[in-house]
């Protein structure tokens, strides 16, 4: 640990420790919060009220204005954009949050890994003009499909609400929509046309109760001043979700022994989570986080109740 610090430090960072002065409080709230924080910029600027912006990777240019316009007015008003440095809606927010505020970036990968390398330069202003770059991950590792789950948490806690712009049906941010919803935030959701497939993971959050999205008013006028403790809809998935970029669903040969271990234990048949920590020897966190990797890849599906089961690729 000292010489993961003494690198983070020759790149002008530090950490952030759990339980420690400086840790976002928010992210304290979650059932699962990261530990150890590696953090570039300034640590201030994660204690203010924050709202997450994400969306495809794929956008359309009316999707990233949307982004950009509706970040450069979260910031105006005095909240924190937070968003995942990925190209397309992810870049657009920042680049917006940036014209008024200030934003966050928390990547997947390390610090020393920008992702898409294209990114790396929005990376670097964003750390050096007031804002902050996080990552979970050490120094040196790189951004693999696995690690987005854990990053999309983070995203989600740190903030009182998520707007999502643009997320189709295999959408990763549809896992950071639930997520949110399980830490108790607010999920809004920008419709658009029927006909667009980028827009059907929206329109579909929107028909389940997400607040609809056209102005930065209707995110103020339902943000709430800390995480509640239930949301005001539950997130019921009618489809399996797998992020735009997703690798196919691995071989059991590529799976870890504790993945193994839980898929052994699960079937077509869905079943609480409850009951698969009980039948299995291993912490909470982490099977949550075997879960969110599974889910990710196509082989479990979350269902409501808490539930989870095998889907057809399982």
């Amino acid at each position: 640990m000292a010489r993961e610090m003494e690198a983070v430090a020759a790149l002008g960072g530090h950490f952030l420790f759990l339980g420690a002065p400086g840790y976002p409080p928010l992210l304290d709230t979650l059932a699962d919060p990261p530990p150890v924080l590696a953090l570039l910029g300034d640590a201030d600027v994660l204690q203010p009220r924050a709202v997450a912006v994400v969306g495809a990777r794929n956008a359309s240019a009316a999707g990233r204005r949307i982004a950009g316009d509706l970040a450069e007015e979260l910031a105006a008003r005095g909240l924190l954009v937070v968003s995942g440095l990925a190209r397309g809606i992810d870049a657009a927010a920042h680049q917006g949050a940036m014209r008024k505020g200030r934003t966050v970036a928390v990547v997947a990968g390390g610090l020393d890994q920008p992702y898409p390398p294209e990114n790396a330069p929005l990376q670097a202003r964003i750390a050096a003009e007031g804002g902050a770059v996080l990552a979970e991950a050490p120094l040196g590792t790189a951004p693999l499909a696995r690690h987005f789950p854990r990053r999309n948490r983070i995203v989600a806690g740190l903030s009182l609400g998520v707007v999502l712009v643009e997320a189709a049906m295999r959408s990763g941010s549809l896992i950071t929509a639930r997520l949110g919803l399980e830490a108790g935030r607010e999920i809004f959701a920008v419709p658009g046309s029927p006909l667009d497939a980028r827009c059907r993971g929206c329109n579909d959050l929107i028909k389940q109760g997400a607040h609809l999205t056209e102005s930065v008013e209707d995110v103020l006028s339902h943000l709430p001043q800390a995480p509640q403790p239930e949301p005001s809809f539950r997130f019921q998935p009618s489809r399996k979700f797998m992020p735009e970029t997703a690798n196919p669903a691995p071989t059991a040969a590529g799976l870890t022994s504790d993945e193994a271990q839980v898929l052994d234990l699960l079937g077509p048949s869905p079943i609480p989570v409850d009951e698969l920590l009980r039948r299995c020897h291993l912490s909470t966190p982490a099977v949550q986080a075997i879960l969110l990797d599974l889910e990710l890849a196509g082989r479990v599906e979350m269902l409501p109740g808490n539930r989870v089961a095998l889907t057809g690729e399982g």
